[in-house]
Parts: structure tokens; sequence; C-alpha cells
């Protein structure tokens, strides 16, 4: 088991676990990418997991001021960002899908959480009221993840009127979690 470490938000001068802050890679021919994955060589310089703090690293030329060294950054680095996390949470739960460890539907997801199979739930944002409380009264203590509307789990599962799925306990199921979660975080904070 690979040992965490700490190192210092380039935005907000504090030092936390690496899992809490995103990587980026100064490359050799000087440009700022996104190194989620923590598999490119090079300078990392790390940011909290907040989009208000990469906007503020961004506007006050944070990333440049600390290593001294000039980087070329896209205007819409931003949104790039954003888009990335976006992204790698539907990207996760199409691997579930494929791995026969997540359900979708209402019944299905109630029926797996009856027999303790569920590791947590995905609701869409438009989902109905009365269908939130529904899928709230038979989740019991199970976390669930709000960050994707119907149609953008449609699209990444390749399914129609997706309002609940359930991920279900298996050996995907934390790295489906930990990158929904990492999206929902910098959207939060």
């Amino acid at each position: 088991m690979e040992k965490e470490t700490s190192r210092k938000c380039v935005a907000t001068g504090e030092v936390k676990q690496t899992s809490a802050l995103l990587r980026f890679v100064k490359t050799p021919d000087s440009r700022l990418v996104p190194d989620f994955s923590k598999k490119l060589e090079g300078r990392g310089l790390y940011v909290s997991n907040s989009k208000t703090a990469l906007k503020y690293a961004l506007e006050k030329n944070l990333f440049i001021k600390s290593i001294h060294l000039f980087l070329k950054i896209p205007e819409d680095f931003l949104s790039q960002v954003e888009h990335l996390l976006y992204q790698r949470g539907l990207n996760a739960l199409n691997l579930a899908r494929k791995a026969g460890a997540m359900v979708t539907g209402f019944e299905k997801v109630k029926t797996n959480i009856e027999k303790n199979k569920v590791a947590f739930i995905v609701e869409a944002t438009d989902a109905a009221l009365d269908s939130s409380r529904k899928i709230a009264d038979v989740s019991q203590n199970l976390e669930t993840l709000k960050v994707y509307s119907s149609q953008d789990l449609d699209t990444a599962l390749n399914k129609e009127n997706t309002v609940y799925l359930a991920v279900l306990k298996s050996d995907i199921s934390k790295m489906v979690y930990e990158n929904i979660k990492k999206y929902q975080t910098f959207l939060e904070n």
C-alpha cells in the first residue's frame, strides 16, 4: 500500500495530504498540465481540490511564482480542469457498469440495499423531490452523491432515464467513489 504524502498548496500555503490536492506538472516545453493520476514525470505543483483555490492560483500567477519559471497556461485552464474532473467521475461509473459493479433503477437499487451489497448511491441532480425522498428512505446510512444530471448519466452509461444508481461493494467501488467525490469537492469549494 502506497504511503500518503503531504504537499503544500500553491494557492493557500496549507500543507495537505496529496489526496486532498490536485497535481499539475510543468512539461519540458513549459506547459502546465493536470496530472490527476500522478504518473507524469516532472516538478509537481499542487493546489487544494477547490475551484476557488485553482481560480485564485491562476489569477495571481501562483504556479509561475512558486517555481520561478515561465509556464504556458491556457486562458480556459480552469474550465479544462473542471471538465477533466467531471469526465473522470463519469468514466469511473462507466467502468463500474462494465465490471458489473453497478445497478440502475429504483427497484434494483432498493433490492441491492436490502441485501447489503451497495457501497454508495448516485442520484441525478434533476431527480424529482418525491423520488429523492423515496431513495433517502431506503438508502439507510449510505452516502448519496449528487453531481451529475440524468442526461450526464444517460450519456456516460449509454442508458435512458438514469436517475438512481448504486455502486456495489467491490474492488472498483473505492476508485469510483474517489473520482466522483473529487469532482464534487472541487465544485463545492
